[in-house]
């Protein structure tokens, strides 16, 4: 089942057609949420995101888009997919119904909430073979616009493509000024001699919740230290250890980068404290 504006519908039902701004533009925002025992992990961190994100693109925010309903509409999305009690992954996906001209006539919204089922509650961490490289056909915008989660994939889409034909598990993007952004996947963290650098927000990495969350815990460990700062290509090969965040896996350590291997023990100290804080906010 899909809940589409508040109704449940099979998801063979055709809800959307051909004039849908999201397939048309690419008109639309998503948000990820993880589901733990039926709870929302960091909901008001993603909540404030999706809002944020809709302001940065005009769209009309419903009167009724609070917390608490969206909450709810999230709760029978589970509840009709028998996964209120089993970890999930819920995709809140909102797109603008302004017509099928590239100018909308209007800023009103709809939205889809779509659910899949995850093999484990909390993150985890995969030690299996994760090789990357460098994708450097496309790059990415260092703009406001690149910071959201939107259907706008071409690049990744490509990359993965690239990944696939060339036997790589992900392929680590750069911008226009070919500074490091992250990967097809997730969020990249770099750490070097007790320090960990993430690429800036306006270099044009995604500003994903797990990527902030994750951010805080460094922060506060004593002995570590963590920073936003431009990340080159250079930088790669030096490092101890490299790994990417997403909110399907959680930590995922890369092993090797060209002809360097990589070890995976801070991301594995880190793994133990992200799943704290996701039990913590499960709990709430």
């Amino acid at each position: 089942m899909v809940n589409f504006n508040g109704a449940l519908l099979e998801r063979t039902s055709h809800f959307l057609t051909h004039t849908n701004r999201g397939f048309l533009f690419g008109d639309v925002l998503f948000e990820e949420v993880r589901i733990i025992h039926g709870q929302i992990v960091f909901w008001e961190d993603h909540y404030f995101r999706l809002m944020a994100s809709m302001r940065i693109l005009r769209m009309e925010i419903p009167m009724e888009f609070t917390m608490e309903f969206l909450e709810e509409q999230i709760g029978a999305t589970l509840e009709s997919n028998g996964l209120m009690e089993k970890p999930a992954l819920v995709r809140i996906a909102v797109f603008r119904d302004g017509g099928t001209t590239l100018s909308p006539k209007q800023n009103k919204v709809s939205f889809v909430l779509d659910t899949m089922a995850l093999s484990a509650p909390f993150y985890t961490l995969d030690e299996n073979a994760y090789e990357v490289e460098l994708f450097k056909d496309y790059l990415i915008n260092d703009d406001m616009l690149s910071k959201l989660d939107t259907n706008n994939k071409t690049v990744e889409v490509v990359a993965s493509i690239f990944a696939r034909e060339n036997g790589y598990s992900d392929c680590i993007l750069l911008n226009t000024k070919k500074h490091v952004v992250g990967t097809i996947w997730g969020s990249i963290f770099l750490v070097k001699d007790g320090k960990v650098k993430i690429p800036p927000l306006s270099d044009g990495a995604k500003n994903r919740v797990l990527r902030k969350k994750l951010y805080e815990i460094i922060e506060a460990i004593d002995g570590f230290e963590i920073e936003e700062a431009v990340i080159s290509p250079f930088e790669l090969q030096k490092a101890d250890e490299l790994f990417v965040v997403d909110n399907t896996t959680g930590i995922q350590p890369i092993t090797q980068y060209r002809k360097k291997a990589y070890g995976n023990k801070t991301a594995r100290n880190l793994l133990g404290k992200l799943n704290a804080n996701a039990r913590l906010a499960s709990l709430k």
